[in-house]
Parts: C-alpha cells; structure tokens; sequence
C-alpha cells in the first residue's frame, strides 16, 4: 500500500567536508497531489534539500521516505518514482526532442511507449517541435523539454528547481498553468523559487528556508491569514504635516507630502474594529476624500520571515 506522504523527511541534516551546514535538522511530509513551494533566498539550501532527496547528495544525518522508500536503503524504487528537472538546461543539444524524452524514459528501464511520450509532448505544448533538435529551441522550450523527459518514466513526484529562471513573464504564467495540469493528472510538484508570485499563484503549501534551516510549513492561505497585514490608504481632501495625537495608538504613516495617511492592521486581530478609527479619523477633524485598501502580498511576508529584504 502506497505511503500517504510523497516525500517524508526527518532529522535531516547536511554538513560539507568544510564545515560549512547546508542544511539543519530539517523534518518537512510533502502530500500526495499537492503542489509544494520551497521558498528561500540564494544559498538558503533549496537545491541542497532537493538534491539530497533525489539522492545526488549524501545527508550527515537523517532519513528520507519517497513514495514510501528509504531513498538511502532502497535508492533505486525511490529515485524511479522522482523526476528531477534541474536549473541548468542539460541536454543532447545535436538530439531531436523526440529522441531526448524517449533515451530519458529507457534510461529508468522502461519499456516503449510513443503513446505516453506524444502525450507528454502534446502537455507540454513540444508537439510540433517533436522533431526539432535542442539546439534550435528557445531557452522556454529547452526548460519544457527537461520538464517532459523528467516525466518520461512516469514519476509520482516533480521537482521543478527554479522552473521559470531565464524565462519571459507570458512564458512563465504559461507554464504555470501546464504545471497546475500535471498536478490534476496525480502528479506531487514540488518547486524551489525565487519568484515569490510563482508560490503566490501555483502553490498549495509553502515552505520557507534560510539558512539551511526550515523556518516555516503552512498551507498558502493560513501564512497569508495569521502574518497578513491590510492597509488602508486615506487620500486627504487637506494635506496634513503631523498625525493628530488622537489617533496616535493606530499605526500610521504620512505620505506624498502629507496627502495621504496609510493606516496598518492585522485583519486577524480580534480588537481591531474599521469602525472605530473611522469614528477618530473624524473627531480629530480628517475628512479623507478617497479611501483605498490592499492585503500583504506574499513577497511582503517572505521578507519578514527571513528578517531581510
């Protein structure tokens, strides 16, 4: 009977022969179906843990599950159900892409199967390129031909490791969606990014790494709830040059020379009532002429969970 987990870490830990620690007791369960987002600044430890998952780099300590395989005692069923799609774009330049999938797909010992490889292609939008060799594809394309041979041997797992680097924001939103499909066919995504709208928009589940240290797991929605903070920005029929000492408990900030007051909230602290600052906005004789509002974005929050910009 198959794991409930995709990917089940604990205790995982990587150290170099030059003492520096890639990674810190990470534990981190990665569900069958969902679509993970590794988020971390450069050299936080995403490719390290991605790598040590996939087998490419030996953990100083700790176990790793993958669809219910020791990835250290039983390698080889662990790595046949992973497929990796690495930063670099490493391919038979001179191959076909036809070719290229198809030497992937026999590279895990299995059998032949055109049906699969066209439908893979025809997913990935490389079907009428099936017959084009590497070297004459865009640097888009090349990224979805390392995505299709990943799939070749039918994986349960995908690691996309910075999918989108390099690639134009039409392609990037394109790809986004052949991702979120793949998800619909059972396929578990996990996606290391710096993007922070790639999490924002594909995710499920966010993971946050700095450090080699896992600072947070939670689904997209709850982060955004507990550390999401709303604004509301009072465009003032009268500018002002101080805040009025009424209304000094609020947190709030002056801007474009006084014309606007941008009020800050928590939308999820149980004190906090719209109402009532309103109530003091006009006691203290500020008439806004306009009222606009916007939540934290994602991007917003990352940088407060690593502690820098």
């Amino acid at each position: 009977m198959p794991s409930a987990a995709a990917i089940s870490i604990t205790g995982l830990d990587k150290t170099y022969d030059n003492g520096f620690k890639a990674l810190a007791n990470i534990d981190l369960e990665i569900k069958r179906g969902e679509i993970f987002a590794l988020l971390g600044p450069n050299g936080a430890g995403k490719t390290t843990l991605i790598n040590a998952v996939c087998g490419i780099v030996r953990p100083t300590h700790g176990r790793i599950l993958v669809s219910g395989h020791d990835n250290a005692t039983d390698y080889r069923q662990a790595r046949m159900a992973i497929g990796l799609v690495p930063q670099e774009l490493t391919t038979d330049a001179f191959e076909s892409v036809w070719n290229t999938v198809t030497f992937s797909r026999g590279l895990f010992g299995k059998p032949r199967n055109p049906d699969f490889i066209e439908k893979t292609l025809k997913q990935l939008s490389l079907w009428d390129k099936k017959d084009e060799q590497i070297r004459r594809l865009s640097g888009g394309m090349k990224r979805r031909v390392m995505i299709a041979k990943a799939l070749s041997h039918e994986p349960d797992i995908l690691f996309l490791d910075e999918p989108t680097a390099g690639v134009d924001v039409e392609l990037r939103k394109s790809m986004w969606a052949q991702v979120r499909s793949l998800r619909e066919t059972g396929v578990t995504v996990i996606l290391t990014t710096h993007y922070i709208e790639e999490a924002e928009e594909m995710a499920d589940r966010i993971g946050v790494i700095n450090k080699g240290r896992l600072i947070v797991t939670e689904d997209k929605s709850t982060l955004m709830q507990k550390m999401g903070k709303r604004q509301m920005v009072f465009t003032l029929r009268d500018p002002i040059q101080t805040i009025p000492t009424g209304l000094s408990h609020y947190e709030l900030a002056l801007a474009d020379q006084g014309r606007k007051l941008i009020h800050t909230y928590n939308t999820h602290q149980g004190d906090h009532d719209i109402s009532d600052f309103l109530e003091d906005l006009k006691k203290s004789g500020i008439r806004p002429a306009e009222i606009d509002s916007r939540d934290s974005s994602l991007e917003e929050i990352f940088i407060k969970l690593i502690g820098t910009p």
